[in-house]
């Protein structure tokens, strides 16, 4: 975890499903006052999930697609000139801010991860920019989150766990709780993207705590 809450960060998404995972979080973060910047990557794979989970029609306006979707209650607090915080990156642009150390990016998150995306980051295959910044975060030693998404996993899908782990990132298992009675799929989500937030030092204020 950060010695500070972590101010900008990278988020991916990738051919997995789990959208409304990633919606929650980007919710969450566009809201949270504690981060100023935030770039986010969306694979090929990972646009054809969003189509056909959350209805995304086309890259025009995707970050909007997902914050504003027909599914959302949230409201979406924006800047004062009314733009996003939440900035899109194609993963194809390997020179982009984020592929370089340089850059100071605090954090990045992959939700939801595929068995694919993890494979390429744990073997240091970095074709696309999402596994570049994914290999930044691990030389630069910045927290790195795989949220993984995959059922029943194989000994490759667990050997390249390990060696993810073994390399500094953090596997956060896409598997939501139950404990506390979600409303909602929603609900459920969004809990799950707090969880996530609250490793990285971004605890929620509306989150749940247990009490015995």
């Amino acid at each position: 975890m950060p010695n500070h809450p972590p101010q900008n960060l990278t988020i991916a998404t990738t051919g997995a499903s789990g959208s409304i995972f990633l919606r929650q979080l980007l919710l969450a973060v566009e809201n949270d006052a504690r981060v100023q910047t935030v770039n986010f990557i969306a694979s090929d794979s990972g646009l054809r999930v969003l189509a056909e989970e959350l209805g995304i029609k086309g890259r025009a306006n995707l970050v909007r697609q997902i914050l504003v979707g027909e599914r959302t209650k949230t409201s979406v607090r924006t800047t004062p000139n009314n733009r996003s915080k939440i900035q899109e990156q194609s993963n194809a642009d390997i020179g982009a801010n984020v592929a370089s150390g340089s850059y100071p990016a605090d954090a990045m998150i992959v939700i939801p991860c595929s068995v694919g995306t993890l494979a390429r980051i744990a073997n240091g295959i970095a074709s696309h920019l999402i596994e570049r910044a994914a290999d930044v975060s691990l030389k630069e030693k910045r927290p790195l989150v795989l949220c993984v998404r995959e059922t029943p996993f194989n000994k490759i899908h667990i050997r390249n766990m390990y060696r993810a782990a073994d390399a500094g990132a953090t596997v956060f298992p896409l598997i939501p709780a139950f404990y506390y009675r979600p409303a909602s799929l929603d609900d459920m989500a969004r809990e799950f993207a707090y969880r996530v937030l609250a490793h990285l030092g971004l605890p929620q204020p509306n989150s749940f705590r247990w009490k015995d």
